[in-house]
Formats: structure tokens, C-alpha cells, sequence
């Protein structure tokens, strides 16, 4: 664990917020991380904290210092769900050095943040603390272009900005980080996968204290620290992840249905996947259940297969918004097959093919299946022969 002497915890809970970014559902709220880095002759305070929990941080951090006072505030991430503080913290503590990366600097204009003092930091620089150091990791992208992550290598912890951070307060989902960590990456961090891979390639090769190697401890700014098993786990999937590998073998069904005749229609395409061993068959109804967990699952499986109606020559609006986000979060390296339902003018192939065109290495199965109105028993085989060449 960090030794709490040197490296204090001054994160807080936001049980209360029922939405991330304005879009993504919070059943256990969020915690957002923060940590006073002591020392023997400076003290560093890493990050800052969302303005809702503003006076509650500011307390933590005045009893982390014991009567001492903050030489730096670290910024790697100028988001305000982290910089939102930061003017209280520097009208609390005028002196206080601003260490962060140069677009940071653009950013904090951009948020009307004021700072006496400012350090630009880049690729490899160093702080002195005073027996301890941070070294800076450019990290752009993770998921704005302005992030640095920290590395302390004398306590073999890594400050890893957003990165391996997970929706929840802190102590939610103890026993199963990837649950929550997993809807968090490719909701929030999905787009960038190459960037992501190139971070985990600099910090394979971190530096470290005498008689020690590798990062001991990942500190995030959501979600709770990881080390031991859950950190080599965490790591283990980000490869997987970034690489846009595949992390279940099985199928996602993901149905846009009006009248619940396409559900249906899924559904017994579900229990001819399942028979023919399809690996973990998933079934979700894009009207009504999170979008967030759709996509987490869409990127966790090998396959997917989308069943939508037809809806005035184009298709269902839930399933528009469901391949608009795996667009934009870079989806690729899967196999998909099309079920469209359409009474007099079925559409949602043609509509559905033309919104994956732009994915890379995306393979659409034949035969598609086209439904009028209701799926009909004579129809069964096209289905089971759409699962046979999903499988293939």
C-alpha cells in the first residue's frame, strides 16, 4: 500500500451525482482522487477536485499538510471534473507553483483560472521533492491532448491521471474493478487506443528506486489505487483493450424494436447462438437499457449482431445513437451480422451498413435477415444459417 507518511489521500466522494459527463449513469456515484505528496523539503498536491466537492477537499488537504504549505499543485488533467477547485485552492494558497504541461496553461485561460506561478513540465523532467521525485509522462490524448501522468520512483507509484479509473465512489465494486472500469474506458478513453498503447509501452520502461522494478501502485484519479493482483490485472486488460482486442469470446445482440416484433426476432436468435455454443451470448434492448454497458459490451466480445426496424426510410432512433457512438469510439476488428424488420420498405441494412462503413477492419456477415412485420417459423432457418456464418 502507499505509505501513507509521504503520500497522503485527500480524494472525496460524490455519492449523490447520478450522472458523469452529463451522459453516463451512476448507480454508485463517483470519487475523484487527489494526493498530497510530502517531501522532506517540498510538498506536491496532486490535482485538484470537482467543484461539488470543493470544501470538503480543501479540508483534507490543510490536515494531509499538518501545518505545512504546498510548494507545487500538479495538474495532469485540465477537465473540470479535476480543475474545478483549483481557483479555491490558489486563492487559499497564493504561492503555490502550478506544475503542468503547456497546452494545460492554454486550457487554464480557458477556464478563467489564475495562477501567480507556473511551471511547464514536459516528457522526462523531473521535481525534487526532497527524498522523493516526479517524473513527468507526456500521456495527450488520455484522454485530452493536454494530460501528464507522474511517476514517483523512490514509492513505485505511478499518478496515472484518467487512465485505469473506473465509475463508483471509492470503495465500489472492490472485488470487480474491470466491471465499471471497463464501461468508464471505452465510454470515455475508447477512441484512443493507439495513444493508450504507446503510455503502457513508456511505462513498461519506468525507471525505479534501488533493488526495485516496475510499478508497484497505480494511483488514478477515479476510482480506487491498484496494486498487486489488480494491478497487473488492470494492466493485462488496457493492452487488451487498447489494442482493441478481443476480451470474451461470444456475441452481443443489440435490438432496436417498436412494437417488440424485432425483439422477439432477437431473441430467438439468442437461443440459437447459445445452442451452437456461441460462447456468452448477450442481449440488450437499446430503447431501455444503458447505452454505456451496450457499447462496453460491444467492444468486450468478438461479435455483434444488430436487429432494427425500419423507421421513416432510415432506422429506429436508438440504434442511430448506438452506432453513432461505436463510430466515435473507434470500433473495428469485428465480425457483425443485420437483422432489419420493415413492413412495406425495409431500410435498416442498407442504413445500418452505411453507418459501419467507416469502422476499420468491420466484416458484415452474409446473408443478412430481412423481417415484414413479424418473424415467421418458416424464416427459423435464415436465422440459423445467420448464425452459422457469424460463426464461421
Amino acid at each position: 500500500m502507499v505509505n501513507d507518511k509521504m503520500i497522503k489521500y485527500v480524494g472525496c466522494d460524490d455519492a449523490e451525482l447520478d450522472l458523469f459527463e452529463s451522459q453516463y449513469e451512476l448507480p454508485e456515484g463517483m470519487c475523484y482522487n487527489s494526493y498530497v505528496v510530502l517531501g522532506e523539503e517540498k510538498v506536491a498536491v496532486m490535482d485538484a477536485m470537482d467543484a461539488r466537492c470543493c470544501e470538503e477537499w480543501l479540508k483534507k488537504v490543510e490536515e494531509a499538510l499538518d501545518g505545512r504549505k504546498p510548494d507545487y499543485l500538479v495538474c495532469q488533467h485540465m477537465e473540470p471534473d479535476h480543475s474545478g477547485s483549483m481557483g479555491a485552492f490558489l486563492a487559499k494558497y497564493p504561492d503555490t507553483t502550478v506544475v503542468c504541461s503547456k497546452q494545460a496553461v492554454v486550457m487554464m485561460n480557458q477556464f478563467g483560472i489564475e495562477a501567480k506561478n507556473v511551471q511547464v513540465v514536459a516528457e522526462g523532467q523531473t521535481l525534487d521533492l526532497g527524498g522523493l521525485t516526479l517524473q513527468f509522462i507526456a500521456a495527450p490524448m488520455i484522454h485530452w491532448p493536454e494530460v501528464i501522468m507522474t511517476y514517483c520512483p523512490e514509492e513505485q507509484v505511478l499518478f496515472s491521471a484518467d487512465a485505469f479509473g473506473k465509475f463508483g465512489v471509492y470503495h465500489a465494486d472492490e472485488d470487480d474493478w474491470a466491471c465499471e472500469a471497463r464501461r468508464y474506458y471505452f465510454n470515455i478513453v475508447g477512441k484512443y487506443g493507439m495513444q493508450v498503447s504507446n503510455v503502457l509501452k513508456k511505462l513498461a520502461s519506468l525507471p525505479c528506486g534501488e533493488g526495485k522494478g516496475g510499478v508497484s501502485l497505480i494511483a488514478p484519479l477515479h476510482g480506487y489505487m491498484l496494486e498487486g493482483e489488480k494491478k497487473d490485472e488492470a494492466l493485462r486488460l488496457y493492452s487488451i483493450w487498447s489494442a482493441y482486442g478481443v476480451e470474451t469470446e461470444g456475441v452481443l445482440i443489440a435490438y432496436a424494436s417498436i412494437h417488440g416484433n424485432t425483439r422477439r426476432a432477437a431473441e430467438q436468435l439468442a437461443e440459437i447462438l447459445k445452442a451452437k455454443n456461441a460462447g456468452k451470448v448477450a442481449i440488450t434492448d437499446l430503447s431501455r437499457d444503458d447505452m454505456a454497458e451496450a457499447i462496453e459490451d460491444a467492444f468486450r466480445m468478438n461479435r455483434l449482431v444488430l436487429c432494427c426496424a425500419t423507421y421513416d426510410g432510415d432506422i429506429f432512433p436508438p440504434m442511430h445513437m448506438f452506432l453513432h457512438k461505436l463510430r466515435l469510439k473507434g470500433y473495428q476488428n469485428r465480425r457483425v451480422a443485420l437483422v432489419e424488420n420493415g413492413s412495406w420498405a425495409p431500410q435498416a441494412v442498407k442504413v445500418m451498413k452505411e453507418m459501419l462503413a467507416p469502422c476499420k477492419n468491420v466484416e458484415i456477415v452474409e446473408p443478412t435477415v430481412t423481417i415484414r412485420g413479424a418473424l415467421k417459423p418458416a424464416q427459423l432457418p435464415e436465422l440459423e444459417a445467420l448464425a452459422d456464418a457469424l460463426l464461421a
